[in-house]
């Protein structure tokens, strides 16, 4: 089943919005912003737009829903979080500014 091609850049469109709207020291999952977009779960679209977009996104904000960096360089990927005062150990966010990991949360 193809999905129509109006359709899936609508879909990319506001998955994107999402993503550049993401605050510095926000860390969000991939089904968190799918759900915002409007397409509860297809965390798994997110996945693929982060990964393959052409627009500049803040994707070291977006994490699995445990808090796990999977991005292609977990390393840098936690490096940017640091600066932005996001703690991250042994792979894993732990606390973040603003977010779903906030310890205000």
């Amino acid at each position: 089943m193809s999905v129509d091609p109006d359709v899936a850049v609508e879909r990319e469109r506001r998955i994107i919005d999402v993503l550049v709207s993401l605050a510095e020291g926000e860390v969000t999952t991939y089904g968190d912003v799918a759900d915002v977009a409007g397409y509860p779960k297809m965390s798994r679209l997110v996945g693929r737009i982060v990964g393959h977009t052409d627009v500049e996104i803040p994707w070291w904000r977006v994490v699995n829903s445990t808090g796990h960096l999977r991005s292609s360089d977990p390393t840098e990927q936690a490096e940017i979080l640091a600066e932005e005062d996001v703690v991250c150990r042994n792979g894993r966010v732990i606390d973040a500014p603003i977010g779903r990991f906030s310890r205000d949360h």
